[in-house]
């Protein structure tokens, strides 16, 4: 009955158009709090997680289950096959669009996810960056395969050294984007992406669910663990043996799917890539939560009860939007 109440309570601000983000390392249960807040607020959910946008990749996604997606449906969520691209530009195209049609249904657009960068271009416009050139990414994989380990970052040192510094020799797919922009443009991407365009047009609330790192961490193990019981290695299995798939592929280079093909290879043990990827998952927890810690007019949540991360975010809502916006 309570909950009922507070649903028409915020049902009647949903025509002051503002988004809300839930934001978060991976494991720490954003996913679980914003379909419980489907319960006491008019919202729909989109996902904002780079991984979750491919078919056929569930279980080491961490993929909501078909049942949740039933009762709690994301857009965003399974839009492309593994073996097709998927940019940022893409996202933000989608999830403008997404939010307009919540709008249109008298709701609340809430976005739910760990992808950092998809919320930095969203907030902060997308550069002038031209469509990707598939025929010419090609031409650049080819030409790595014929070179040495680091031909094409030497290449990218050459063309554009101010990209070059930023990223990391082994990032062959930010390495091969920073070329295809020189070769379509004639100009460094390192230049292009200062002009920006399209800020976000709404008023925002933002959440961040901080939990404590031990216990994240020990989360993510128990996570991947439970993973490889659910099936992991068959589902990536079934992706390793279509033929169009690759270890430099988007969506194989996702944690845990990249390593279980390294294993799959035969280029590390079993017990190597449970190892690897449970590390890299914690490291990118790390990195998510550093980057969080940073982020402008964000409010942290560190609770552990579901309840009450529900609880602080209805009254920080309420006291914003009930009060502040007429």
């Amino acid at each position: 009955m309570q909950s009922n109440i507070l649903y028409d309570k915020f049902n009647s601000i949903v025509n002051k158009k503002f988004v809300i983000f839930v934001m978060g390392p991976t494991a720490s249960g954003k996913s679980a709090l914003a379909m419980h807040l489907r319960k006491y607020l008019p919202v729909e959910l989109i996902s904002v997680d780079s991984a979750l946008i491919y078919k056929h990749m569930d279980i080491g996604t961490a993929k909501p289950s078909s049942i949740e997606l039933s009762k709690h449906p994301h857009r965003l969520i399974n839009v492309v096959d593994p073996g097709e691209w998927y940019s940022v530009s893409n996202f933000r195209r989608d999830v403008l669009q997404s939010i307009q049609e919540i709008f249109y249904m008298n709701k609340i657009p809430l976005l739910v996810g760990g992808t950092m960068l998809y919320y930095h271009i969203l907030l902060n416009g997308i550069s002038a960056l031209p469509k990707a050139d598939l025929k010419l990414r090609r031409k650049f994989l080819y030409c790595k395969v014929l070179g040495d380990k680091n031909f094409l970052h030497k290449y990218l040192s050459i063309i554009d050294s101010d990209a070059a510094k930023i990223i990391h020799p082994n990032d062959i797919h930010r390495i091969i984007r920073a070329l295809e922009v020189y070769f379509i443009t004639g100009q460094k991407m390192s230049i292009l992406k200062k002009k920006t365009s399209n800020v976000f047009p709404y008023d925002v609330i933002q959440f961040a669910v901080i939990p404590d790192k031990l216990c994240l961490y020990n989360k993510i193990k128990y996570r991947f663990y439970n993973m490889l019981h659910q099936g992991l290695e068959f589902e990536v299995r079934k992706l390793f043996y279509r033929g169009d798939l690759n270890i430099e592929s988007p969506a194989i280079r996702c944690i845990g799917y990249r390593h279980m093909w390294l294993y799959l290879l035969h280029e590390i043990s079993y017990n190597q890539m449970i190892h690897d990827a449970i590390i890299a998952t914690r490291k990118f927890a790390k990195k998510q939560m550093t980057w969080l810690k940073r982020w402008p007019n964000v409010h942290i949540l560190c609770d552990k009860k579901l309840n009450l991360l529900t609880e602080k975010i209805l009254y920080l809502v309420y006291r914003r939007y009930l009060y502040t916006l007429v």
